[in-house]
């Protein structure tokens, strides 16, 4: 037997347009000193990318693909990476050979570098309640007059939309260059393009502004909101503020939830006038009878998917606001000045009020792969014996 191991060089998530990095050792275990021991040969070995798109057929109306059949899909000697898998393979990149006729001595060990650009024109990792976007770095190998054995090591995939290109300076190429530091020139060349993606990243999400809402209903001014920015990236906290002793009304409870909407492009929609399917990812609620001032902060999980269009789904940010407040004035307890005796001031048992929501549009953009990393559901390593 072999065993098969791959292991990506630095986490499981990566940037669009990154350079993935991916070791894949392949091992004979058998002892030399094992009177059963035997060289083991594979004939060949390839890597490559591909991304599975999958549609809930109570949300998604997909177009009739036909009875179209690939004629080599039987055969079990041609490597189709997406073989088993659910829904359809909607991006995938050139196979690489790792090798060919491979011999492996008892105890002998050897290990192959595969390298690939994450495409920039595929969609970002996704799971959503209608359609799912995974990614998968499948490695496949065969022994001679065998069937094709495949290693998958799934990863995650953020894409950057929204953000424009920056082209490498011209003057690049013919730049002064140290001979004897050309390994770590190329390793700095091809991490440019990441690091000005980050670099964006951050000027954008690092803008500060107050942005200022007067928050009503039919009954008059509730409070007035400040925020100060709408565009954050994964790991951000978002903070809020309210003014209440500018309101003519009196506000009991207010809630502020994170969410997610996911909406199917009408065109793909199963039934008319479908509605999008909201996800809440964090909630402050807080009672504020008689306050003045109050704030919230809600973090952005980093395992969240950032927003982003497609032509099948697009995925969008929201701040949901609830407010319950009383349909008639309300005064505060009253405290003498020189009272003595302990006073408890006890609610009102019953109170008219309304209720009414609001919904904040927000922007949520990738972080830095690496830091998404710490979290994610993928070790990316894996591994099986063929």
């Amino acid at each position: 037997m072999i065993e098969v191991v791959a292991s990506m060089a630095r986490g499981s998530v990566f940037l669009a347009g990154e350079l993935m990095e991916c070791l894949v050792t392949f091992t004979n275990p058998m002892s030399h000193l094992s009177t059963s021991a035997s060289s083991e040969m594979l004939a060949w070995a390839s890597a490559q990318i591909h991304c599975q798109f999958h549609a809930s057929e109570n949300r998604v109306a997909l177009p009739a693909q036909g009875n179209k059949q690939d004629v080599q899909a039987e055969s079990e000697t041609v490597l189709i990476p997406s073989r088993g898998e659910r829904g359809q393979c909607v991006l995938d990149t050139p196979p690489k050979i790792l090798f060919c006729d491979l011999r492996l001595d008892p105890g002998e060990s050897k290990t192959y570098s595969y390298s690939e650009v994450v495409p920039v024109d595929g969609p970002p990792s996704f799971r959503g309640q209608a359609v799912k976007y995974v990614y998968k770095l499948t490695i496949g190998c065969q022994r001679v007059n065998s069937p094709i054995k495949l290693l998958r090591v799934p990863f995650r995939v953020l894409v950057l939309q929204g953000m424009p290109e920056l082209p490498f300076p011209q003057d690049e190429e013919v730049c002064p260059s140290n001979p004897f530091l050309e390994e770590e020139e190329v390793s700095r060349r091809d991490s440019r393009p990441l690091e000005r993606a980050l670099d964006m990243l951050m000027v954008t999400t690092s803008r500060r502004y107050p942005h200022m809402f007067n928050i009503t209903n039919m009954r008059g001014k509730v409070a007035k909101f400040c925020i100060f920015k709408t565009v954050y990236r994964l790991g951000e906290d978002i903070i809020g503020t309210f003014n209440f002793s500018e309101g003519d009304i009196p506000c009991l409870q207010y809630s502020v939830s994170l969410q997610s909407e996911e909406e199917i492009q009408q065109q793909y929609q199963r039934r008319p006038g479908q509605t999008a399917s909201v996800t809440g990812h964090g909630r402050h609620l807080e009672s504020c009878l008689h306050t003045a001032f109050s704030h919230f902060s809600l973090p952005i999980p980093l395992n969240v998917t950032p927003g982003f269009s497609r032509d099948i789904v697009t995925l969008r940010w929201r701040l949901h606001f609830e407010f319950v407040t009383a349909r008639e004035p309300m005064e505060p307890p009253t405290v003498l000045q020189n009272q003595s005796e302990v006073t408890v001031w006890a609610g009102a048992e019953h109170v008219d009020v309304d209720t009414f929501s609001w919904n904040l549009p927000i922007k949520v953009l990738p972080t830095n792969p690496a830091l998404a990393s710490y979290v994610s559901q993928f070790t990316g390593t894996n591994s099986i014996t063929i």
